[in-house]
């Protein structure tokens, strides 16, 4: 009996410990490819301005809920190629007419049904002049959303829009709860309610900003259980947030750092092509610089060709305008300002002064930017021109550039369509003028008779020819200074994976896991 005990107890041994190690080779397998669930903690510099899709033009911030909280009708895949998501399809009936067909399973977070009247909702809110949207010029080419029944919707434009789809894909076309908009008006901005795999928590302002899973999302679930974006303005503790594990993803990171970072045991750093560029910018409603030849001046004495390496370490490749070289329109033939400081100094006295003068550059807090601000200061001497530096937060130079309260300012445009006209429109257009994105103040008929007609041309070839002239006339009037194309930069912990930046430069975390 005792011999026949000990052998049970030898089998019961071998059966725990086969289990053991069963169980231990499935921990070592998850951990090798990385597991979905847990709380994903993201480093982000700056709080948000808001998160309403319809009052930001920030990519940075807009991320937080783009296809995270909110989804779209249509979304790009991979190839940069329109497909259905929250649409299961469209037509175009006419060159006035789209109809879309959209999913029957799909509920918002606070129980609502998503249908056409949702949509209408959305859509007619973002023309709606008592909501006063910034965001309202991407969606002026619809006169009417109908409602055909209630999984059916028809956008009936004004005029041929080519950007429909891409303008609808964009963050500006994230579909709202109509429950929601209706009990919280403008204040939901502070509580998002979408369709998407993560629902809103909360929002302390400073802090952080936390959304969860939705455990009834209609499609394939998020695989972080939990996101949270801590606001980490110094540069120097994102970084150590990432090497103690308190943080898996950072970003900005200063650039200054990717050498450290990509030398890191415990960190990786991400790299990905945008489709945005950087640019120093005018105020062209500011004196001195309302004076074209002033302007051309200035763009004659930065001496372009050292900034990429000496100020954003070899990140990004020289622009040639506000323009990406994989957005609709690009041109690699376009003119451009030489280094040429006895140039400069003649168009000084031309314009009056022979001695120069003082101006001041506005920028955000990014070091980067900073530094480009020191750089510009140092150069600009050799023309005159004693340059002030104004270093702000995000939110109040954003909110400065709307009013025209700044003269010189460096800023960068995320093309979140991949079509010229989210630049043209946005950025050079009259009515675009303040919050929109026309921080420049730039007034001219000819270029808005352009832009109106690049974006009812449906023809590639003559939209192309168009942007270019637009492109020509923008620099020939020196409303900036192209500086470097963009490119999307993050800092991982050395265990997580599925982190993605689009080229529209959205940080999209959804696919997340934990090695």
């Amino acid at each position: 009996m005792k011999k026949s005990l000990m052998l049970i107890v030898l089998l019961i041994f071998v059966f725990l410990t086969a289990c053991s190690s069963d169980e231990t080779a499935k921990q070592v397998e998850g951990t090798k490819e990385g597991t979905a669930g847990g709380t994903l903690v993201v480093a982000r510099q700056s709080d948000a301005e808001s998160l309403d899709p319809q009052f930001t033009s920030s990519i940075s911030t807009v991320s937080i809920v783009y296809h995270h909280v909110y989804e779209n009708l249509v979304q790009y895949n991979e190839d940069r190629e329109i497909e259905p998501m929250l649409a299961k399809s469209w037509e175009q009936l006419d060159d006035l007419i789209w109809e879309f067909k959209l999913r029957d399973d799909v509920k918002f977070h606070d129980g609502t049904p998503f249908n056409a009247e949702a949509v209408k909702k959305t859509i007619d809110r973002s023309q709606d002049p008592q909501v006063a949207s910034p965001r309202a010029i991407m969606f002026s080419s619809i006169k009417e959303v109908e409602v055909v029944d209630e999984y059916t919707v028809r956008f009936h434009l004004k005029e041929p829009f080519a950007p429909l789809l891409s303008n609808l894909a964009s963050h500006e076309g994230a579909i709202q709860s109509p429950k929601a908009l209706d009990e919280m008006g403008k204040d939901i901005g502070q509580h998002p309610v979408g369709t998407g795999p993560y629902k809103f928590v909360s929002w302390t302002p400073g802090s952080e900003i936390v959304v969860e899973k939705n455990k009834n999302y209609w499609g394939e679930p998020g695989k972080p259980d939990k996101i949270v974006w801590k606001i980490t303005p110094e540069d120097s503790t994102r970084i150590a947030m990432l090497e103690t594990g308190e943080a898996q993803v950072a970003e900005p990171i200063p650039f200054s750092e990717v050498k450290r970072i990509e030398s890191s045991s415990n960190m990786n750093l991400y790299r990905s092509d945008s489709m945005g560029t950087e640019w120093i910018g005018f105020n062209t409603k500011a004196k001195p610089l309302n004076d074209v030849r002033v302007r051309q001046a200035i763009s004659y004495a930065v001496e372009r060709s050292t900034l990429i390496d000496g100020v954003f370490n070899g990140i990004g490749k020289p622009a040639k305008s506000t323009l990406g070289e994989k957005v609709i329109g690009y041109s690699d033939d376009l003119p451009s300002y030489d280094y040429d400081i006895d140039k400069a100094k003649k168009l000084l006295k031309e314009a009056g002064y022979p001695d120069g003068f003082k101006l001041t550059i506005s920028t955000t807090d990014l070091r980067e930017r900073q530094n480009l601000a020191e750089v510009l200061q140092s150069q600009l001497k050799g023309i005159g021109i004693d340059l002030k530096i104004n270093v702000m937060e995000a939110g109040t130079f954003y909110e400065a550039a709307a009013k025209g309260d700044i003269e010189m300012f460096i800023s960068a445009w995320r093309n979140a369509t991949g079509d010229g006209d989210y630049n043209q429109y946005n950025l050079f257009y009259s009515a675009s003028k303040g919050a929109t994105g026309n921080y420049f103040f730039y007034d001219n008929k000819k270029v808005d008779a352009l832009i109106e007609e690049g974006r009812a041309v449906t023809d590639s070839k003559k939209r192309d020819e168009i942007y270019k002239e637009l492109q020509q006339i923008e620099l020939k009037d020196a409303l900036y200074i192209p500086v470097r194309t963009l490119e999307n930069v993050a800092a991982t912990g050395e265990n997580v994976g599925g982190v993605e930046i689009t080229p529209a430069g959205y940080l999209q975390l959804m696919n997340v896991t934990i090695k």
